[in-house]
């Protein structure tokens, strides 16, 4: 059996080699489930695959496995809407949408009826859909705002959006088109069903790699600071309130099982990626695309299960 690299022996954490055990012990986690159905491009995509990659607050960087490799961070996009929408309106945006988990699907449109036509959290569509909403109606150029400030928390100025897979998400995606419309009809949306529609997909169709991720989050674990540029991006309550909506709402269904076997907050997205923030510690990213029925990577969870055991983290 491994030693457990645990912070709690007083020493610090062998984090390259605990990630290339990690790389190792998933190994039969990659490739279970399947990748997401709903988006012809993201389903015919090798689910083969796996990375992961970390970055602490004193700056130590490490990967293992398909870490530089890019990928759609689909719904991991919310945290970065989620914070623009926030550095607008701060704690007034609570007023459109709720902070509540649920146990219900990320696109559900029962759950949305069921609390008035308002978005039980930010992180389910019919949340995020609110997001781009509020952006919009600040930012003349929102979709060039949200994509620079994903570039500037990254480091990596060449990150941009995949316009062939947003227009496909787009063709497809009647569920999220009735989850607008039904926004509208409880007065939750101020712009047009198919304005919004199109810079929601937009940002979903980022492409990021782990190693850029890993960095991009790097704010939450910071007090809301940006370490590349030293901009506050988030005030410290924003940012410790974003954290506590991200462990509790952050990957949808699964967000109990997940803080029971991980301990720490974190976001995922139907393209395989997950970001997970250790608060005054680091920030880890993984990827791996064959997901569970609630729409997360089972080998990206596992992944971070291990990490959180061998390096003794979480917030509890």
């Amino acid at each position: 059996m491994r030693r457990a690299h645990r912070v709690l022996d007083g020493a610090a954490p062998d984090l390259a080699t605990i990630l290339d055990e990690i790389a190792t012990d998933v190994g039969p986690s990659v490739g279970r489930g399947r990748a997401a159905q709903q988006v012809p491009a993201l389903a015919k995509r090798p689910t083969d695959r796996f990375g992961i990659a970390i970055q602490t607050v004193a700056g130590e960087r490490h990967s293992a496995g398909d870490s530089a490799e890019s990928f759609s961070i689909q719904s991991i996009s919310k945290l970065f809407t989620l914070t623009l929408a926030l550095q607008l309106e701060g704690e007034a945006l609570w007023s459109r949408i709720g902070r509540r988990p649920t146990d219900g699907s990320f696109n559900s449109l029962a759950v949305l009826e069921q609390y008035g036509g308002k978005p039980v959290n930010p992180f389910v569509n019919a949340g995020a859909l609110v997001l781009v909403d509020v952006i919009m109606g600040h930012l003349p150029d929102a979709d060039e705002q949200v994509l620079e400030l994903v570039r500037s928390l990254s480091g990596n100025s060449a990150i941009d959006y995949d316009i062939e897979l947003a227009r496909s998400e787009r063709e497809l995606s009647h569920r999220n088109t009735a989850l607008a419309h039904l926004l509208v009809d409880n007065g939750r949306l101020h712009r047009g069903v198919e304005e919004v529609l199109e810079s929601y997909f937009l940002y979903c169709s980022i492409e990021m790699s782990c190693a850029d991720l890993a960095q991009a989050c790097q704010y939450l674990a910071q007090g809301g600071r940006n370490p590349l540029t030293e901009e506050a991006i988030l005030t410290s309550s924003l940012s410790k309130r974003t954290n506590a909506v991200l462990l509790t709402s952050g990957v949808y269904a699964d967000a109990g099982d997940f803080a029971y076997r991980v301990g720490i907050p974190a976001k995922s997205g139907i393209g395989g990626g997950i970001a997970a923030i250790m608060p005054g510690a680091w920030c880890a990213a993984v990827w791996s695309p064959a997901l569970n029925e609630s729409g997360n990577s089972i080998a990206g969870t596992h992944a971070l299960e291990l990490l959180t055991t061998k390096t003794g983290s979480s917030v509890f």
